[in-house]
């Protein structure tokens, strides 16, 4: 006669979860727990196994864990057409490469949508898009979560971005095989700007682009490296003369190194 196995205790959860239920195929039924006010970054991708990639390591992967944001990855393949589950097809008109079919993203789309509510953009890693910025990043902050479409090939059907009325970013004016990397690179940038990621706030007041200025130079021991010292005033204990050589130096690094920075500050200062 053998005893029957004690029930194990389910272990409690930290936050209000809900539970979506779903029509879409089996393999596609993962339940997946929502925690109610955290923000939250869902990614249509071919390469759902690229996340969450550095975005689980150091302070950004602690806050995953901790359950002050959330990454969800919708495998894009999962909507594929036929047997082969096939995502894109040739250019009309003709021409090299392949694009990701109006259909199968639509499917997904709709996919991703489901219980979404509030402010929740669309966006599509693309070089054609808006290229990004800190402003861009302080607003998807404050937004309950996004869904970001990672595009392959040629990129997707345009029919697909007019439908959605999906806005276009661009991690910079260069061409990548894919969104995956600039969708890491946007969603770092925006989940360490929400509240108690970094720890401490002062962290993303003083760094650069927060001001409209690039940042002044750190330093930090030994005091004397190779011969280079550390700038006296830094030394001095003298937190107003510090705070005015930290302005003086943003002030000509972005003088020197952006100039378009430069002149959109002196505008700014002027009005």
């Amino acid at each position: 006669m053998t005893d029957t196995p004690a029930k194990s205790t389910p272990a409690k959860s930290h936050g209000r979860k809900a539970i979506r239920p779903t029509l879409k195929p089996r393999e596609l039924m993962t339940a997946t727990p929502d925690l109610h006010g955290v923000w939250k970054a869902k990614i249509l991708t071919l390469f759902p196994t690229a996340f969450p990639g550095v975005l689980g390591e150091s302070l950004t992967g602690k806050a995953l864990q901790d359950g002050l944001w959330q990454l969800e990855t919708i495998d894009l393949r999962q909507f594929g057409v036929g047997k082969h589950r096939n995502v894109d097809d040739t250019p009309a008109g003709g021409g090299a490469g392949m694009v990701l079919r109006a259909d199968v993203l639509g499917n997904a789309i709709e996919h991703a949508l489901e219980g979404v509510r509030g402010n929740w953009p669309i966006l599509y890693l693309s070089p054609r898009g808006k290229r990004m910025d800190q402003p861009m990043m302080r607003n998807l902050a404050r937004a309950d979560g996004v869904t970001l479409l990672c595009g392959r090939f040629e990129g997707v059907d345009e029919r697909v971005l007019e439908h959605y009325g999906i806005q276009e970013v661009s991690l910079g004016d260069f061409v990548m095989t894919g969104g995956e990397i600039a969708a890491q690179a946007l969603i770092d940038a925006t989940v360490r700007l929400i509240p108690n990621v970094l720890g401490n706030a002062a962290s993303t007041e003083e760094e650069s682009f927060s001001s409209g200025l690039l940042e002044h130079p750190q330093y930090t021991r030994p005091a004397e490296w190779k011969g280079r010292v550390i700038p006296d005033v830094l030394m001095s204990g003298h937190h107003g003369k510090v705070a005015q050589w930290r302005q003086e130096q943003s002030e000509e690094l972005t003088r020197t190194r952006r100039p378009d920075l430069w002149d959109a500050h002196q505008k700014l200062n002027k009005d």
